[in-house]
């Protein structure tokens, strides 16, 4: 990635020094990223830590892995990065002869310098082709999407993972367009989703694009359908105290990691033990600086000792 995007869109990490505290062990430990992105975290977690400590990265988005290698250089062979699904990261460990972890971060959702670059076409705010993978190098983009998906499976996935209450209006109203031509940018579909909902849904809030755009990216990207196993595989590979970080976004995402990490932690076999009962939210003073961490809450949950799995 070159110096131009690397200098407009700096991505600035949210909750870093609350996940900085709960992944400070005070001693050389391995971290494994498995959203590493443009790596504010990671970047983060290396400063503040024990200097012989490692940090493996993971991320779809070659365009990230390129930024976090550029942003990371100066901590040598302490980082290494890999272009890969988190669902995948018990492979990506074995290839790396790495059997334990004692930290695992999650930065669940889309990073800001993915919705500001219009030629990704995660966000409506500028006109660009209607993609939203994470990974461009595979699978269908959103315009496929859009332009193919019966109109009943497509209301259903904007009411499902954009919580729409006007899913069956949009996804009409789409139908009807792509009859006439296909709709291939992010200005044309919000356009299409502004002519479909009520005035005053128009003015609301939020823009009323934004759940549909949500729905569209997450089923794209089958993001929900990876959550569960990458967290349930995390805590396999935690040492005895080793501690996962989730954030999540927007409650479908928080949904499955407090229920996730609750099933983890009941039982005779339990292996976590919750160490936030209530999300950590952003404080205000990040939030005007970061208006995007609003939405955050940190979750996380530490790998039991062996004697009390015993």
């Amino acid at each position: 990635m070159g110096n131009t995007t690397l200098g407009n869109s700096r991505h600035v990490q949210v909750l870093g020094n609350e996940v900085s505290f709960w992944l400070d062990f005070k001693r050389p430990v391995t971290i494994l990223d498995c959203t590493v992105g443009y790596g504010g975290h990671a970047e983060l977690l290396l400063d503040r830590s024990d200097r012989a400590t490692r940090l493996v990265g993971l991320d779809r988005d070659s365009q990230a892995i390129a930024f976090s290698q550029e942003r990371l250089v100066r901590f040598a062979e302490r980082v290494a990065l890999r272009k890969g699904n988190y669902r995948d990261l018990k492979r990506h460990l074995a290839d790396m002869g790495i059997v334990k972890v004692e930290g695992v971060l999650f930065d669940f959702g889309v990073s800001s310098p993915q919705l500001d670059d219009p030629a990704r076409g995660f966000s409506f705010q500028q006109d660009g082709p209607l993609d939203m993978r994470m990974d461009q190098t595979t699978g269908p983009t959103a315009a496929v999407l859009v332009n193919s998906v019966r109109e009943d499976e497509l209301a259903d996935i904007i009411f499902q993972y954009g919580e729409e209450r006007y899913s069956r209006r949009i996804a009409r109203a789409i139908v009807r367009e792509r009859e006439r031509r296909p709709i291939e940018t992010t200005s044309a579909l919000a356009s299409v989703i502004a002519g479909a909902v009520p005035s005053v849904y128009r003015h609301g809030r939020i823009h009323c694009a934004t759940r549909t755009f949500q729905a569209l990216r997450i089923a794209v990207n089958s993001e929900l359908e990876c959550m569960e196993p990458a967290l349930r595989d995390a805590a396999d590979i935690l040492a005895p105290g080793g501690r996962i970080c989730a954030i999540s976004f927007h409650s479908l995402e928080d949904r499955i990691v407090k229920h996730t990490f609750r099933s983890l932690a009941q039982g005779a076999e339990a292996r976590l033990s919750l160490l936030t009962k209530k999300p950590i939210l952003s404080s205000e003073q990040e939030c005007e600086v970061n208006p995007r961490a609003r939405s955050a809450k940190l979750r996380v949950a530490e790998r039991a000792s062996e004697e009390m799995t015993l």
